[in-house]
């Protein structure tokens, strides 16, 4: 790859964002999902817990054990997750597949637990996250750039949605979900788009992003 600004050309000629260069399961990451819409509750709760592991390391660490996190938080399914005692957090601890850490292993059962109480109350995890998108000024009023980004200057790491979506999951019971750590989450699952100006994933994001406001905002 040559870099060009905040784009890197490969050999397939396709320009994508700097971030993803050296690394074949980054480039598939940011060509597959990074910036892709994601509107199922299941999928939201387990970036917002693989989020909260990624804390203090690289999303590439958290993305080449996501098969073993999967398998060992059977596969994020909430209800399974809330379930867990102390010996599933024992036997998570020895587990050498995932990342070991005691607070964001229980922190990952109390997220399971808040997100079956919303359930309870008839509240989709999903449309709750994207309701914290900028489009929706009923929730949040800012000025968060809305144009395409055209090098890291351009793109916070933390923005009013993101602050007022961390205040809410605190709110409820979530953990591990700091400000930071749910604009990355935001980022990644198409909340926001901040895939670079000519890259050649933003425009599919921006017209799947579109769709998916229409349906989680209605």
């Amino acid at each position: 790859m040559t870099r060009h600004s905040a784009l890197v050309v490969g050999k397939d000629i396709k320009s994508r964002c700097s971030w993803c260069e050296g690394d074949s399961e980054y480039i598939r990451y940011h060509d597959e999902e990074w910036g892709r819409p994601v509107t199922d509750d299941r999928l939201i709760f387990e970036k917002i817990c693989l989020e909260g592991f990624q804390s203090g390391l690289s999303w590439l660490t958290i993305l080449r054990k996501r098969p073993e996190f999967r398998i060992a938080f059977k596969n994020f399914e909430p209800e399974l997750v809330a379930k867990f005692n102390k010996r599933d957090i024992e036997r998570l601890l020895s587990n050498a597949g995932i990342v070991r850490h005691r607070g964001k292993i229980e922190a990952t059962i109390e997220n399971a637990k808040a997100s079956l109480q919303m359930q309870y109350e008839g509240i989709s995890l999903a449309k709750f996250f994207w309701s914290f998108c900028p489009e929706n000024q009923s929730m949040v009023s800012s000025k968060t750039h809305s144009k395409a980004p055209k090098n890291q200057r351009d793109i916070q790491s933390k923005t009013p949605e993101s602050q007022a979506m961390s205040k809410a999951l605190r709110k409820l019971g979530f953990k591990f979900v700091g400000e930071t750590t749910m604009y990355a989450a935001m980022q990644s699952l198409g909340v926001v788009n901040d895939h670079y100006l000519g890259c050649h994933r933003r425009e599919t994001c921006e017209v799947a992003r579109a769709k998916a406001l229409k349906l989680m905002l209605a």
